[in-house]
C-alpha cells in the first residue's frame, strides 16, 4: 500500500544543481502555501546532497514564493558578522576570517553560493543565526559582543562578563562542538561549574532590570540582540551539564530540549525584529525540525525545536525532511580524545525496516531518483496512526509518526561526504 501511495504522490526532480530551472519544484508550492517559516532538514549532517539540495530549494523559495531570510542552525551572535559578508562585505576569499565555524564545518559551499546568490540575484536573502554558540562549543562568540555593549552602556558591570570568561577559558580553550565542550565541563571544580552558571544569571538578571537605562544609552535592537546573546550563554552554560550527563548514561528525560527552545525562540526573535510580512526559510537537521518529540530507544530525549515551532506558529510552521536511500552516510561518533568530541566516519547502514520512509521508496521504485512526495494525505491504518512510522536520522532509525512530522520529503539516491569539512 505505502509503495503504490509514494508511485502516486511523488515528483520526480531533474536536478540538484542550484542553477538550473526550478519549474520542477513547482509541487512545493502547494505544500509551502502561505506560511511563515518553511523549514528544509537534513537526515545527516555533512553530507553534499543535501547541501545542494538546500540551495535549490532555497533559491525556488527565494524567487518563486518571496521569502527573504536564511535562518540555519548556526549561533544566533557569529550570524551578525557573517551575514554582512553574505550582502558583499569584504572579499570572496575572506570567509574563513569572518566565521571560522562555517569554513571548516561543512557550510563553505553554501555560504560562497549564498554569496554569489546576493550579488547577481533579484532575489538577495538576509542570512540569521538560531542557535548556541557553536552548537555548545564555547561562549566567547557571544559573551564578547556583549562586552563591547556594556563597555558603552554599563561598564560597571563588564566584570560579570570577565568572570564568566575567565572561568569559561579554564576548560573551552580550543572546543569546537558541545560534546567536547562538556568532556572539558566535568573536569573543572563544582565550585566553579556553579560560579559559571551564577555569573551568568547575575548577567542576564541585570540586562532585563536595566533594560529601560541601556536602551536609553543605546537603541532598543542593540539591547535585544545583548539580551539574546546572554540568554545564548546561559543555555549553553545548561548544555555543558544536559550534554555530560547524556554521554555518561546519566541524562535527564528532554534534557536536550534547552538548545531546541533556544533555537525555536531565535526564529521567533527574527520574526518579531523583521519588517512585517517577512517570510523564513530555517535549515537545520531533520531531528531539529521536526514537529513531534524526539525519542530514541524508546527515551524521551528531547521536544524539539519544531515541535516548539509547531506550538507557536501553528500552520504557518512547515517542514520539509530531506533522507536518502544509500546504504552508508557520515557518522559522528564520540571520541573525547578528538579537538571537536567526536570522529567522523562512514557507517554502513542495515536495509530499512518496513513503514520507514526509505522502504517505501525503495519499494515504490523510486530509489534511484531524486524525489519530493507530499506527506499531507499519506495513508493511516484504521485507527488512524500513520503507516510511516520510521525515518533514518545520521545512522539510526528515529520510530515517530512521519506524516505529523513531516509535510514532505525530498529524497536523493545518494549519499557523498562534504569534501569542504575541516576537522
Amino acid at each position: 500500500m505505502l509503495a503504490d501511495w509514494f508511485r502516486e504522490h511523488s515528483t520526480t526532480l531533474t536536478t540538484l544543481d542550484p542553477q538550473q530551472p526550478l519549474d520542477d519544484l513547482e509541487a512545493l508550492r502547494e505544500i509551502v502555501d502561505d506560511a511563515r517559516v518553511v523549514a528544509i532538514g537534513e537526515g545527516a549532517h555533512f553530507v553534499e546532497e543535501f547541501s545542494r539540495a538546500r540551495q535549490r530549494v532555497l533559491r525556488y523559495l527565494a524567487e518563486r514564493c518571496g521569502f527573504t531570510v536564511f535562518a540555519f542552525e548556526f549561533g544566533f551572535s557569529e550570524a551578525f558578522p557573517l551575514d554582512r559578508w553574505l550582502q558583499g562585505d569584504g572579499e570572496d576569499g575572506d570567509l574563513a576570517k569572518v566565521s571560522r565555524a562555517a569554513a571548516e564545518w561543512g557550510a563553505s559551499d553554501l555560504m560562497h553560493w549564498l554569496r554569489r546568490h546576493n550579488r547577481t540575484s533579484e532575489y538577495p536573502l538576509r542570512f540569521a543565526g538560531i542557535d548556541v554558540p557553536e552548537a555548545g562549543g564555547t561562549l566567547r562568540p557571544a559573551l564578547e559582543p556583549v562586552a563591547d555593549y556594556l563597555h558603552e552602556v554599563d561598564p560597571d558591570a563588564l566584570r560579570l562578563v570577565d568572570t564568566a570568561l575567565e572561568v569559561s577559558d579554564r576548560f573551552l580553550k580550543g572546543s569546537g562542538s558541545g560534546a567536547a565542550a562538556a568532556h572539558r565541563w566535568a573536569g573543572l571544580e563544582a565550585a566553579e561549574q556553579n560560579e559559571l552558571t551564577a555569573v551568568l544569571a547575575r548577567l542576564l538578571l541585570r540586562l532585563r532590570a536595566a533594560e529601560p537605562l541601556y536602551v536609553s544609552r543605546s537603541s532598543q535592537r542593540h539591547f535585544d540582540i545583548a539580551r539574546r546573546r546572554v540568554e545564548a550563554a546561559c543555555h549553553t552554560d545548561y548544555m555543558f551539564q544536559a550534554m555530560n550527563a547524556l554521554l555518561s548514561g546519566r541524562g535527564l528525560a528532554a534534557d536536550l530540549s534547552v538548545r531546541e527552545i533556544y533555537m525555536a525562540e531565535s526564529v521567533r526573535w527574527h520574526l518579531d525584529h523583521a519588517e512585517p510580512g517577512t517570510r523564513i526559510v530555517l535549515a537545520a537537521h531533520n531531528s531539529h525540525i521536526h514537529k513531534t518529540t524526539l525519542e530514541f530507544d524508546g527515551g524521551l530525549t528531547a521536544l524539539t525545536m519544531g515541535q516548539h515551532l509547531h506550538r507557536m506558529l501553528g500552520q504557518d510552521y512547515r517542514t520539509v525532511a530531506f533522507v536518502h536511500t544509500a546504504d552508508h552516510v557520515p557518522e559522528m561518533y564520540p571520541d573525547q580524545s578528538a579537538a571537536v568530541g567526536f570522529t567522523l566516519a562512514e557507517a554502513h547502514l542495515l536495509p530499512a525496516e518496513p513503514g520507514s520512509v526509505e522502504a517505501a521508496l525503495t519499494d515504490a521504485g523510486l530509489a534511484d531518483r531524486i524525489t519530493l512526495t507530499d506527506l499531507r494525505d499519506a495513508p493511516r491504518d484504521t485507527q488512524g496512526a500513520p503507516l510511516l512510522n520510521s525515518i533514518r536520522s545520521q545512522s539510526s532509525a528515529l520510530s515517530t509518526p512521519v506524516p505529523e512530522a513531516f509535510d514532505a520529503l525530498l529524497a536523493v539516491p545518494t549519499v557523498t561526504r562534504d569534501r569542504t569539512v575541516r576537522f
